[in-house]
């Protein structure tokens, strides 16, 4: 009868639950029927002198390395958790009270699904929940990150069959073999997009004495970064301060030198995913040979790193439809299981290996 209930306030727009992807680089808002209405960066500005909130999302992201001495940019997710736990409830506040400004009146506080990487722990998980709540949710449920990431992706989760995603994100890579609804096996790296954006700025930094920010890093990544040497050799022109002379300094870039700059972290990645292959299951692993590898997040469009990972495991590697909203999109979509998340919390988390 409740839930009966709940369906048919649901329909008349009395109830709007949420889906949050709350990555270290990006938030992302799911409204149950609506799809993504938020898509944001996770960065928030701040007033030192006061401590009031300047700026939220795209506004605070535009004033990084721009502020005056008394505004502070913070990003308070770091590698896939809550590193800055007050600034972090007060930006999703924002983000929640964004998503909800079309509800009606008459609209309770709605049921919130917030993905959370697969390898944190049980405080690190609570202090999600604990944001979410006094963001506004009148329940949160954590759903782990690459269980999200197949479900937008499509992969066929509840079936007894193996499926593996590798979710590259801000913070974290997430690698998980997922059979029956549930994590079969999980390695959770947090090496991921920015720490290629950090290898770029320590590239330049060493090779030509040139200090870079993280926006032209991230630039440089997007623009010319690949994770094998292909040929093409492509060029681009950079700006950033000489620090042998303190003055404004221009210089050209190759593709092949972001490959080399970036070779730890890719080395990384895919140390992640044969850890992962060779812990899973004998049955399992021949499904995934059948189906392959799914690639899903922002670092999944680096170019040419499905071929790297497919040429290591000597298996076919695909990249998701729409790697950027896979998370978010698998996380609005688990809010048709809410009553499954509520009778069951882990249903979507088992242990993951070391």
């Amino acid at each position: 009868m409740q839930q009966e209930r709940e369906i048919l306030l649901g329909r008349l727009g009395f109830s709007q639950d949420l889906g949050i992807d709350l990555g270290t680089a990006n938030t992302l808002v799911f409204i149950k029927g609506k799809g993504i209405i938020v898509r944001e960066p996770s960065v928030v500005a701040k007033n030192i002198e006061t401590g009031e909130v300047e700026a939220v999302g795209s506004s605070a992201k535009n004033m990084i390395g721009r502020t005056p001495g008394n505004i502070s940019v913070i990003r308070p997710m770091k590698d896939g958790v809550i590193a800055d736990y007050d600034t972090t409830a007060v930006m999703m506040k924002y983000y929640i009270k964004k998503a909800m400004r079309s509800r009606s009146v008459f609209a309770k506080k709605p049921n919130v699904m917030v993905c959370v990487p697969s390898g944190i722990t049980m405080v690190e998980e609570r202090a999600v929940i604990d944001a979410s709540k006094q963001a506004g949710a009148k329940d949160a449920f954590p759903i782990a990150e690459p269980f999200a990431a197949a479900i937008g992706a499509g992969l066929p989760v509840w079936e007894p069959t193996g499926s593996m995603i590798v979710d590259i994100g801000g913070g974290t890579t997430e690698v998980a073999v997922i059979s029956l609804g549930g994590i079969v096996t999980s390695r959770s790296v947090r090496t991921a997009g920015d720490n290629m954006d950090d290898s770029i700025i320590q590239y330049i930094r060493k090779t030509y004495n040139l200090m870079i920010g993280e926006r032209s890093a991230e630039s440089i990544k997007i623009d010319i970064g690949s994770a094998v040497k292909d040929g093409t050799n492509e060029e681009m022109e950079i700006r950033g301060r000489d620090l042998l002379t303190g003055l404004p300094k221009t210089i050209t870039i190759t593709s092949d030198e972001i490959t080399d700059a970036l070779q730890d972290t890719v080395d990384s990645i895919v140390d992640a995913v044969k850890q992962t292959l060779e812990k899973t299951p004998p049955e399992l692993s021949a499904d995934i040979m059948d189906r392959g590898i799914v690639l899903s997040g922002g670092g999944a469009l680096l170019k040419n790193l499905d071929s790297v990972i497919s040429d290591e495991t000597k298996m076919p590697v695909f990249v998701t439809e729409n790697p950027l909203d896979s998370v978010a999109i698998g996380t609005g979509k688990s809010l048709d299981y809410i009553q499954q998340f509520k009778a069951n919390p882990n249903v979507s988390t088992r242990p993951t290996i070391e």
